[in-house]
């Protein structure tokens, strides 16, 4: 991955909206918004289904990971790590499952809790929230600083 610019306490400077890779659940490239004003990331996901793979308890889900395409399918399977009841940016409160999983940006790579929800209607199929920001540092006036994971 490219050098991205740095500040003196070595966080990444990303732009407010980027592309951003999940590799433990074979997701490329997802563009994500960066909203420091939700807590938790969150992904979209749908036809959620629970089992258990070796004794532990797991989610299996699809993604559409392209805005507007709903032919492109990643189908994902990940552990639960927990399940909140998580108020959206409407004020509506969901019950969502709450997975871990390396999120890959800027260069960098680190685990994140992400919970699984239906963003059909949102212009970006994941928000990376504040709990997953601790290596980075957003320029609001900024997109798409890290460009485009490689495929």
């Amino acid at each position: 991955m490219t050098d991205m610019p740095r500040t003196s306490s070595d966080k990444t400077v990303i732009g407010w909206r980027e592309w951003v890779c999940l590799p433990e659940l074979g997701i490329d490239h997802i563009k994500a918004k960066i909203d420091t004003g939700a807590r938790t990331s969150a992904l979209h996901a749908f036809s959620l289904e629970t089992g258990r793979d070796k004794g532990v308890r797991c989610v299996h889900f699809g993604v559409h990971p392209l805005q507007r395409n709903v032919d492109e399918i990643v189908r994902c399977v990940a552990p639960i790590v927990d399940e909140r009841n998580v108020r959206d940016s409407g004020g509506h409160r969901e019950w969502r499952y709450v997975i871990e999983t390396p999120l890959a940006l800027g260069g960098r790579q680190w685990p994140v809790e992400i919970t699984l929800t239906s963003r059909d209607t949102m212009l970006f199929r994941m928000l990376v929230g504040r709990t997953a920001m601790s290596v980075l540092r957003v320029d609001p006036t900024a997109s798409f600083l890290t460009g485009r994971p490689a495929t």
